[in-house]
């Protein structure tokens, strides 16, 4: 075998022992620790949970007594306005919440990450057009802005997470920028680009990995705002109200005067879920941000 050969077997051996080391660096840390084991406690019961305890949407109480009925042997998180088990209904909104988290954020890293690297490598009006873009999407409130689109355009599923998706990247962008512009300036880069290689090749091969740790980190942390962003939706009436998610259970509870009427179990499950999930992906995202950045790390 040639020694090109080798290249990618090193590469993946490489990728390897970074990724052990930093897994062993993020369960050596309390913060890190605590947020592995939340968040694959929620992702189990995302996973498991509608397999044994199947749950039909449609599906209603038999009887005016099966209505808001307190925990119990046969009720074990009581019922809520139409009789159904809030049981089913919290194990049906964690896979919902966490489906529209990751989902929405990998649409807000990959425009993040794209505007970032183009903005902060290009040196002519498409980068400086790029960050006047993203200034005017930062300057503009989030949350008004995606009540606005959800209201507008539907309240499905997929819209909801392509308008979360959508409304998330400025922040993605200025991290990414002012990473490559300090990459740019590095003597290796501007070897490479005075030996005649493309624009797009020191992008993709030589500036784009020294980026991803931040983005990284940064994914994390968004995944958390992208599910509290899906909560808020919901409980404002602006969620899918075929699918069950935490905040689709806050808006019916509050609209059913579940909590006039003392029913707390209807009430502080999504909430304990809402709190659990988004605590889970901050405290793993703030432990990856000093493991993965070198400013921190060496601190």
């Amino acid at each position: 075998m040639t020694a090109e050969a080798f290249v990618p077997v090193r590469r993946a051996g490489r990728i390897g022992a970074a990724l052990r080391t930093n897994w062993g660096l993020l369960w050596s840390d309390p913060l890190g620790r605590t947020g592995v084991i939340l968040l694959a406690f929620v992702i189990a019961a995302a996973i498991l949970g509608p397999v044994l305890f199947p749950f039909d949407p449609k599906a209603v109480g038999e009887s005016a007594k099966d209505i808001l009925q307190p925990p119990s042997a046969q009720y074990p998180l009581g019922t809520d306005e139409l009789g159904r088990q809030v049981l089913w209904e919290v194990i049906a909104g964690a896979r919902t919440s966490l489906v529209v988290g990751l989902v929405a954020t990998a649409i807000s890293m990959i425009v993040g990450t794209f505007i970032g690297l183009t903005a902060g490598y290009s040196r002519g009006a498409l980068g400086e057009g790029l960050m006047r873009v993203t200034d005017f999407f930062l300057v503009i409130p989030t949350l008004p802005l995606t009540i606005v689109l959800a209201a507008v355009i539907g309240q499905s599923l997929g819209v909801i997470i392509l308008v979360i998706g959508l409304t998330s990247w400025p922040s993605t962008a200025r991290i990414v920028r002012s990473s490559v512009l300090t990459l740019r300036e590095r003597q290796f880069i501007q070897r490479i680009a005075s030996l005649g290689a493309r624009d797009r090749r020191i992008v993709g091969i030589h500036i784009l990995p020294n980026v991803l740790p931040l983005v990284i980190a940064n994914t994390i942390l968004v995944i958390a705002g992208s599910i509290l962003a899906e909560a808020t939706l919901a409980f404002l009436g602006l969620g899918d109200p075929v699918n069950v998610s935490w905040g689709t259970m806050l808006h019916f509870a509050f609209q059913s005067g579940a909590a006039g009427r003392g029913a707390w179990w209807y009430i502080i499950p999504p909430g304990i879920g809402i709190v659990v999930t988004v605590l889970a992906f901050t405290l793993i995202g703030h432990s990856l941000d000093r493991i993965l950045n070198p400013r921190l790390r060496s601190r």
